[in-house]
């Protein structure tokens, strides 16, 4: 991948969208990964102001210190960067609080996904006070092979920059973008439990893996062409793709014809 062209590629297809929008610049939530990291560089790239945003929610420490590290990183090295924390951990606990005891082993998930769903409304309110989009961080991979985000959460964005790029180019565009090597060498997680669990652990396939199941669909394989790993991998892309369409497509909107109504 020709990385310069791509970055250039990609920083001035948001400062077209953002000048066609009549916005004064972007916000983005900064989790310590990689998406993130590479989002951010590529919006400081536009000249635009920037808003680099820390909602730590019981966050691993680790994770808050690469994501500290690469917004100094970013201040140092682009006028136009600024950042802010919202510390959303108290109201993560009022929320929880908000509602009765539920005995139920179901409710660890759906309390993650409440995480992510605060920190989208942080950005939103942020966005609307300065005048900014709210970026996305969806890589390919998870925007529309196994829809590995939050609807309403991570998901609900105004642009998504790098949702036409792999896992690994995202790391390849990281590496020319200069990210912190704790940001490139750090395993990929959604850091929404309060613990070390990544990504695949949480998958059951590393995302080299999962691009490939993802290649294999585009050219028409079913799982009985694959044995072994390679199978099992093939099963966990398609069960996740197929079960988490209700993210990737529009909202189903029942029409209601003239017929209907007379």
């Amino acid at each position: 991948m020709n990385t310069d062209k791509v970055a250039k590629h990609i920083s001035q297809w948001l400062l077209n969208y953002a000048k066609n929008a009549k916005v004064n610049g972007f916000v983005i939530g900064i989790s310590g990964g990689i998406d993130s990291a590479v989002t951010s560089t590529l919006c400081a790239l536009t000249g635009l102001p920037t808003l680099c945003v820390e909602m730590p929610i019981h966050q691993a420490e680790s994770q808050v210190n690469r994501g500290k590290e690469h917004i100094n990183q970013l201040k140092r090295k682009f006028t136009n960067v600024d950042s802010t924390k919202v510390d959303l951990t108290p109201t993560f606990e009022t929320f929880k609080k908000t509602y009765p005891t539920i005995a139920s082993d179901n409710i660890e998930l759906p309390l993650a996904n409440s995480r992510a769903r605060l920190r989208m409304t942080t950005l939103y309110y942020l966005a609307g006070i300065y005048g900014y989009l709210v970026v996305g961080t969806g890589n390919k991979v998870e925007d529309f092979g196994v829809g590995f985000y939050t609807k309403y959460g991570d998901g609900g964005v105004d642009l998504s920059p790098i949702a036409d790029l792999l896992k690994s180019e995202v790391f390849e565009l990281g590496k020319f973008l200069e990210v912190p090597a704790s940001i490139l060498q750090a395993k990929p997680t959604d850091g929404l439990f309060g613990d070390n669990r990544s990504d695949e652990d949480q998958i059951g396939a590393s995302y080299d893996e999962l691009e490939w199941a993802m290649q294999q669909v585009a050219e028409g394989k079913n799982n009985t062409d694959f044995t072994g790993r390679n199978r099992e991998v093939f099963e966990i892309y398609t069960r996740l793709n197929k079960i988490n369409q209700h993210k990737m497509l529009a909202i189903p909107v029942c029409l209601v014809s003239e017929e209907v109504k007379s």
